[in-house]
């Protein structure tokens, strides 16, 4: 009996030490503390700034010679006084699988990857993020600065409690999974570049500003629409597919710089409750043949003098065409 439990618990220690895959940060979280397991084969690309605190910080080395390729960065776990922080620059997934999350001070999960970051929520899990009211740089309980793609076949519940809900500084695409957002102060999903729902399931209940914002990366250059939507900055929010459902939304359900585009999918809101051209809907104003040699407007609509201007944003019509710009 003795050798039998040796042998028992001899291959319980090769399961709980055996190596992870290439390409790939364990991070698993438990009330202060987090454990962190780097693959052996990117352990000069990745470092762990943060101990064992479960207010995790990673950052990417992007000096080496050779590129390690995309990094996969699997969160599991529960801490109700934590935060996950990656800084990088190559391609990532973000595998949430049974992960609650809650940082009480600031942003739950920040991203500061300008990269296509795909946040891939494990088939059957729920994973839950909420944020904290102390940090007024905030900007989202889950913050991403590259292209966010939320994909798979889990669910996310999220609540912000200073900023918005999901906040990316570049495009957002949704297909498969559901995402609820429980609460938000500001928007529940704010974007830029464009948004684009495919398929799966977005309910949002209860927000203090708008549903979900899509904005100009750049206001002074917007591309348009752009083939497979290849860099495209064109403000436009997308619906293909899948069901997004609205309840108790302070402002507008839709709000884009862009066009809103509804082809496919349910939509369980007030659909007229929608603004487009949003950069430019204040504006009210009636062209005059003074527009097709360009004039200056402010954002109440008030026409500006050519001269020198004061730093801030304006509206330029010039030949028929309208833009935002920043000077």
């Amino acid at each position: 009996m003795k050798k039998i439990l040796l042998g028992v618990a001899t291959l319980l220690a090769t399961l709980s030490t055996k190596a992870i895959d290439n390409n790939v940060v364990a991070i698993i979280y438990s009330g202060n503390t987090a454990t962190i397991e780097i693959a052996s084969n990117i352990t000069n690309y990745v470092s762990c700034t943060s101990g064992t605190s479960s207010h995790v910080k990673l950052v990417q080395n992007s000096t080496s010679s050779a590129n390690p390729g995309e990094i996969i960065y699997q969160l599991s776990g529960t801490s109700d006084n934590g935060e996950f922080y990656m800084e990088g620059e190559y391609k990532a997934t973000i595998q949430l699988n049974g992960l609650t999350l809650t940082n009480p001070d600031s942003t739950a999960i920040h991203i500061k990857n300008g990269k296509r970051i795909k946040v891939s929520l494990a088939n059957g899990t729920t994973n839950t993020l909420a944020d904290g009211t102390t940090d007024p740089e905030s900007k989202g309980c889950f913050h991403s600065k590259g292209h966010t793609e939320f994909a798979g076949k889990g669910t996310l519940n999220i609540s912000s409690n200073i900023r918005h809900a999901i906040y990316s500084k570049e495009y957002i695409t949704v297909k498969n999974c559901t995402i609820n957002v429980s609460s938000a102060k500001k928007d529940a999903i704010h974007c830029q570049q464009y948004f684009l729902m495919q398929s799966g399931t977005i309910n949002i209940t209860s927000t203090d500003d708008d549903g979900i914002q899509v904005e100009y990366k750049d206001p002074t250059n917007p591309t348009g629409i752009t083939t497979d939507h290849e860099d495209e900055d064109s403000g436009n929010f997308y619906m293909t597919g899948g069901t997004l459902n609205m309840t108790s939304v302070t402002d507008k359900c839709v709000k884009a710089d862009g066009n809103i585009s509804m082809t496919g999918g349910t939509q369980g809101f007030d659909t007229t409750n929608i603004l487009e051209k949003a950069a430019t809907s204040s504006i009210g104003h009636i062209e005059t043949e003074k527009d097709a040699e360009g004039s200056i407007y402010d954002l109440n609509g008030r026409m500006m003098p050519k001269g020198t201007l004061q730093k801030g944003v304006y509206i330029i019509i010039e030949k028929g065409k309208t833009k935002k710009v920043v000077r």
